[in-house]
């Protein structure tokens, strides 16, 4: 599997939130370009990021997907995402027809609720070996 490059899209994600984890695990299987370079909020790298785009790194209440050197969020950056897939969360795709005044309003009931719908894990999980050299992590590789 090729590296990602320097100017690879990044997506920033909460590392001990169980639906971003899960979501991670589902866009190295199913992503057709393998470029994606994934960043824990929680690393260092992370932090920077949140806090350069005016996401509090201790209480994020969304993600960023950077793309192209633009930084996109909530649902922007979800549909941005996805255009990265295969697979049948592609279909989802099909959101982007939706005002994204309405898009923002969903995508804020999940982001606000996701712990406690979906759980959360006390540390950010280690990747797969294989796949490390595209993460960064909170021990700051």
């Amino acid at each position: 599997m090729p590296l990602p490059s320097e100017d690879a899209p990044v997506w920033l994600y909460d590392g001990v939130c169980v639906l971003c984890s899960g979501s991670v695990h589902y866009t190295l299987r199913h992503e057709r370009d393998h470029a994606i370079r994934f960043v824990a909020i929680q690393s260092r790298e992370g932090r920077a990021l949140a806090q350069a785009h005016g996401i509090d790194p201790d209480d994020p209440e969304s993600f960023l997907f950077i793309e192209d050197g633009q930084a996109l969020e909530k649902s922007d950056g979800v549909l941005a995402l996805l255009r990265h897939l295969g697979g049948p969360a592609r279909l989802l795709l099909v959101g982007g027809v939706l005002p994204r005044a309405i898009r923002d309003w969903l995508y804020d009931r999940v982001a606000r609720n996701r712990y406690r719908l979906f759980g959360q894990k006390t540390a950010c999980e280690m990747p797969d070996p294989v796949q490390r050299h595209r993460f960064s992590l909170p021990d700051g590789t």
